[in-house]
Parts: C-alpha cells; structure tokens; sequence
C-alpha cells in the first residue's frame, strides 16, 4: 500500500494534508510532538471514516536523537509490503527569542530545516525504492532574503523574523538540492507556498510582539483544508512531476537565492550539523 509522512500533523495544514490524503486513499502516518494531541488527531480522523489506514507516531523533530528515532519507528511501520510513496516535512515553528535545541542549535533553524533534511536522509533508501517525493513546507517569505552564512542561527543580534524567513529559503534550496542528486533515480522534491493560513503556529512558544502580530495576521487567512490541495495534487500526479515550487494555483517563481551553489552550501553544511553523510546514496 502506497504510504504518506506527514510530519506536524496534529492539527493546522499538517491535519488537514492527512484528511485530504486519506481521501486520496493513501495510508498516512502522522507525527506530533504531544501523544494528547497525536491521540486527539487520530480519534477526529477515525471518527470521519473507521476505513482511513492512519496512525500517529510522537516525537519532538527539534532534537536530532528523536528524528533518528522516529525514523526507526517509521521503517517498523512500513513493514515488508508498503511503500513509502511521499515525505511530507510540514513540522515548523516561530520563535520570539533566541532558543535552542539539545544540540545548541536555533530552534526554527532546527525543526523547519534540520529535522526535515535529516528525516529525509535517514528514510532516503525508501523513498528510492518507491520513486517516492518529498514536500516542504515553504513560504512566500523565503523571497527577499539572502542565506546569512556568517552567522546562520543569528547568534550573535537575533532577529527572529529574519531567522524565520532564511529557514523557508532553506526548504527550497533543500528541495532544490534533491533534485539536483536524486532525481535521475526517481525522486523528486518541491517547496510548498500554502499563503496566509488561519493556523496557531505563530502563538506557540512565542510571546510578545510575534505572537500579537501573528493573531492579528491569521485572521485574513484561508482554511488549512485549502493549501491541503497543494499537497494532494502533487501526491496524486504522476504524469507531470516537474516543477520545484507551487502555490494554490500551480508552479510559482522561486527566489533568486535558490541556485545549485547555495544549495550545496546549504547540504554541505546540514550534513555537518547533523553528523551524518548523504553521498552514499548518490
């Protein structure tokens, strides 16, 4: 059976990528950071059709032990006879103020593009097998700003929106950098633009002016069940897989930031952060 990961999936545009994908007939496998909320998603998908193949797995994607953890769990999962057919790393956060990881590492640096590249690269050999595909969740604004490579986690002056914009630009030049290694064997990546959406990201672990900014934006924002098409669409296609950015109307323009050298910058760099190696695979 064709399987889909999707990861922050417990409520906002994760929750509803799982729904729209269900629907689509695919088994999905969901991860959170709270088991109250990953019992919670699952019982309100359940409840919709006792028939969805879905279940949830918890872990928190911001510290890389958990990422390799859950990967583990997920190779389990998939068993002998499913196929990973999409990885979905829609896990993000917003932060107000300098916070870091078990590793020292900012944390929307770590959870919207460590946990994700290092997630693909652990579940990589599947994703291989199945010419599976891998979505980012991106934003429109990754445009307007260029990789701060001096200083990548702002360190030193942390400016929090900033660090939240490099982080989107990281998902695109990540997507990029797949296709550049890996679609000759099948894969293929895309960052995703879902626009404004009416979701609570920007209110948790965040106080202050972020989080005030944040209830006042989502407010002209679209159902998250809207940009879940986005997802389903490039889930369900198999005859145009092309393309490497896309909104609700189709492919979009990419900033002028995401080339081949900064995005192999960017994936010389995250294998150093995260230990670990991807040329075996090439």
């Amino acid at each position: 059976m064709k399987t889909i990961v999707v990861t922050g999936a417990t409520s906002g545009i994760g929750f509803s990528v799982c729904r729209a994908l269900l629907k689509a007939g695919f088994r999905v496998i969901g991860t959170g950071r709270c088991e109250e909320h990953c019992a919670s998603a699952l019982g309100s998908l359940q409840a919709e059709n006792r028939d969805y193949e879905i279940s949830f797995l918890c872990g928190d994607l911001q510290q890389q032990e958990e990422v390799r953890r859950l990967a583990r769990e997920l190779k389990k999962s998939l068993g002998k006879t499913d196929t990973l057919h999409a990885l979905v790393n829609n896990a993000g956060a917003v932060r107000s103020w300098y916070m870091t990881t078990n590793e020292g590492y900012e944390q929307q640096f770590a959870l919207n593009h460590l946990a994700g590249f290092l997630l693909t690269h652990e579940l990589m050999p599947e994703l291989l097998k199945a010419h599976g595909r891998v979505l980012m969740t991106s934003s429109g604004s990754h445009r307007g700003i260029k990789m701060h490579w001096k200083d990548i986690m702002f360190s030193n002056g942390y400016r929090p929106l900033l660090a939240y914009k490099q982080s989107k630009l990281c998902n695109v030049l990540f997507a990029f950098g797949l296709n550049e290694r890996y679609q000759d064997r099948g894969l293929r990546a895309y960052g995703i633009d879902p626009g404004l959406v009416r979701t609570d990201i920007g209110s948790k672990n965040t106080g202050g002016f972020v989080d005030l900014f944040w209830k006042i934006r989502k407010t002209g924002g679209a159902d998250p069940a809207v940009p879940a098409r986005i997802y389903t669409k490039l889930c369900t296609n198999d005859e145009d897989r092309s393309g490497l950015y896309f909104g609700i109307q189709g492919k979009k323009r990419y900033s002028p930031e995401v080339t081949r050298e900064n995005a192999d910058r960017l994936f010389e760099l995250s294998e150093k952060l995260c230990n670990t190696k991807v040329e075996g695979y090439l």
